[in-house]
C-alpha cells in the first residue's frame, strides 16, 4: 500500500510498545531466539566500554541529524532483536512496522591491530580490567583514537534498513547502533567479536617491550565519563536525571513510600510480637494462679480431714474425772 510520499501513518510510542511486545511473543512462539535492547532509566550505556561506543557514534557529524530519534527509539524498547557476530549486526526494530537492519563492520585490519596491542600490552594487567575499562586514560585514549582505534569510523559501516526512508542513517538505524552501546554494557567481548580481533592478544602482548603508554598504566584505572568527551571531542552531558525534573521526583517519592511502608511493616511485627509475649505471659501468670488455687484447696481439704477424724477420736474416748473429786454415791 503507498502511503504518500512513501511515508507511513504516524504510530505513537505506545502503539510501538505494543506492536512490539507482540512481536517479541509471536517470535518466541515460533522458536527464534531474540534478545531486545532494554534500557533501565535514561543513560543508554553507563559502562566504558557502551559510553565509548555511543561516544564514537556521536563524534561523527555525517551521523548528528538522525542520532536524536535514535536514542528515543531504543529508550522506548523498539529494538525487538539485536545479534552482534563477527563483523556483522542484524536487527528487528518497530517502528510503523517491523523494519530489518543488517549493519556490516569492516574487520579491522591487522597492522592497526598489531600496532594497539603494541602500545597497550604493557599497560593491561589482566582480561578482567580489560573487559571492565580499567585502564589508564593513555590507554583508553589509544583504543578510541579515531580511524586508528578499535571503535569503527563511517567508512567502515555499511547499512541497510527495510523502511522506505532513503536516507543513508534513519532512525531504526540509529536505535540499533545505540543499542549496540548498550549491549556492550553486559558484554564487552562483543565488540572484539565484531571487529573480528581476540581482546586475549592486549594481555598475551604484555611484557614483550615498553608501550608507549606503559608509564600511565600504574594509576588511574578507574575512569569518569569526561575523559571520554576529551578524547572523541564531545561536551559530555550527564546522563543522569537532575534531581529537580519530574522522573527524579517521582522516584525519590516513590522510594520514600517504599520506606514508609517498610517501617509500618516493621512496626507491625514488632507490636504483634510484643501482644504474643504478653499473651503468653498472662497465660502463664493465670496457669501458675490456678495451680496455687489448686494446691490451697487440697491443703484445705487435708486440714479439715484431719479436724474431723481429730473430732471423731475425742468423741469415742470417755472422760476422766478430775483428780480430788469423788463422784457421788
Amino acid at each position: 500500500m503507498a502511503y504518500g510520499w512513501g511515508w507511513r501513518p504516524y504510530v505513537s510510542v505506545a502503539a510501538r510498545q505494543r506492536k512490539a511486545e507482540r512481536e517479541i511473543k509471536l517470535l518466541k512462539k515460533s522458536g527464534r531466539t531474540i534478545s531486545p535492547v532494554e534500557i533501565e532509566g535514561r543513560a543508554i550505556a553507563k559502562t566504558f566500554w557502551g559510553k565509548a561506543w555511543c561516544d564514537n557514534l556521536e563524534s561523527y557529524s555525517d551521523y548528528e541529524n538522525r542520532l536524536p530519534r535514535g536514542r528515543t527509539y531504543v529508550r522506548n524498547g523498539s529494538v525487538v532483536d539485536l545479534q552482534i557476530s563477527s563483523g556483522s549486526i542484524r536487527a528487528l526494530v518497530m517502528g510503523s512496522d517491523l523494519y530489518e537492519v543488517t549493519l556490516a563492520i569492516t574487520a579491522l585490519p591487522n597492522p592497526r591491530w598489531s600496532a594497539i596491542c603494541a602500545d597497550c600490552g604493557d599497560a593491561i594487567d589482566s582480561l578482567v580490567e580489560l573487559l571492565q575499562g580499567r585502564f589508564s586514560k593513555s590507554v583508553m585514549e589509544r583504543l578510541c583514537r579515531q580511524n586508528h582505534g578499535l571503535f569503527p569510523s563511517p567508512g567502515e559501516l555499511r547499512l541497510r534498513c527495510s523502511c522506505p526512508d532513503s536516507a543513508g542513517m534513519c532512525k531504526h538505524i540509529a536505535a540499533v547502533l545505540y543499542g549496540v552501546g548498550a549491549r556492550l554494557d553486559h558484554q564487552p567481548e562483543l565488540l572484539f567479536r565484531l571487529r573480528a580481533v581476540d581482546e586475549k592478544d592486549l594481555i598475551v602482548s604484555a611484557g614483550r617491550g615498553t608501550s608507549m603508554v606503559a608509564k600511565g598504566a600504574a594509576s588511574g584505572k578507574v575512569l569518569a565519563g569526561d575523559d571520554l568527551g576529551d578524547i572523541f571531542g564531545l561536551d559530555m552531558a550527564s546522563d543522569a536525571v537532575p534531581a529537580s525534573t519530574p522522573i527524579a521526583k517521582k522516584a525519590v517519592a516513590k522510594k520514600a513510600v517504599a520506606k514508609k511502608a517498610v517501617a509500618k511493616k516493621a512496626v507491625a511485627k514488632k507490636a504483634v510480637a510484643k501482644k504474643a509475649v504478653a499473651k503468653k505471659a498472662v497465660a502463664k501468670k493465670a496457669v501458675a494462679k490456678k495451680a496455687v488455687a489448686k494446691k490451697a484447696v487440697a491443703k484445705k481439704a487435708v486440714a479439715k480431714k484431719a479436724a474431723v477424724k481429730k473430732a471423731g477420736k475425742a468423741k469415742n474416748t470417755p472422760s476422766r474425772a478430775a483428780p480430788g473429786n469423788k463422784p457421788p454415791r
